[in-house]
């Protein structure tokens, strides 16, 4: 059993203190009844609630994914920078869904959002194995020995050890990373340690996950069950 108002902000319908103005104009009904007050308790599970004659949806696990433009850290609050949660919408927002991870401030790509902390941990953790497939621009041409290195694991220059991971080149300048980990800066720091320092990165997917024609900028929500194995 939930308060009403809990039940409600959690939705996204509104903040607490504007739910209390809804509820005392008796725009809200719980199983066919107008109820006014928000401390009064109902079961989340069966609870039939309406706005204004509307179906309110009560939380649910939300997964969202972003195309993140560069000049964006991912933060929930950064003094002086412009972070990710500017680009989400209010009513994602309401329900709770955070970053997954995060990608650089110069980086764009694909950002994952949610409200499952459990979900989130799974995702990003190494232990679940899940690849995540960047797109990167460089100076020099990758060699058969760097894809090597990066198979072994690269060893950063302040001695961090990588997992390994796959280095794909696809013409001199360019090449694909996959990486199962999320260190601090960890594609560029790799391939500037094979002499290949990165121009320009972009995030093109996550696990089964594609960012494909999501334009830049945009939200879009994913059903989160394509990550069930995780």
């Amino acid at each position: 059993m939930q308060r009403l108002d809990k039940l409600l902000s959690e939705a996204g319908v509104a903040s607490r203190r504007e739910l209390k103005g809804i509820l005392r104009a008796g725009r809200v009904t719980v199983n066919g009844a107008t109820v006014t007050r928000g401390e009064e308790k109902f079961d989340e599970q069966t609870a039939r609630i309406t706005l204004d004659g509307a179906p309110v949806e009560l939380r649910r696990t939300v997964l969202l994914m972003l195309h993140k433009p560069a000049g964006f850290v991912t933060s929930t609050d950064e003094p002086g920078s412009r972070t990710v949660m500017e680009l989400l919408p209010e009513r994602w927002r309401r329900l709770g869904a955070l970053p997954v991870g995060r990608l650089d401030k110069d980086t764009e790509g694909l950002l994952l959002f949610t409200n499952d902390g459990q979900l989130a941990h799974r995702l990003i953790s190494p232990k679940s194995e899940v690849w995540k497939v960047y797109y990167a621009e460089h100076e020099g041409a990758a060699q058969e020995a760097d894809v090597e290195a990066f198979a072994q694991g690269v060893t950063l220059a302040d001695g961090t050890q990588c997992l390994p991971a796959r280095l794909r080149p696809i013409a001199d300048g360019k090449c694909h990373v996959d990486v199962q980990e999320g260190k601090y800066h960890q594609v560029r720091r790799m391939l500037a340690s094979r002499g290949l320092p990165v121009t320009y990165l972009k995030r093109v997917q996550f696990g089964a996950l594609e960012l494909g024609d999501l334009p830049r900028g945009e939200v879009r929500e994913v059903d989160p069950v394509i990550f069930t194995e995780v």
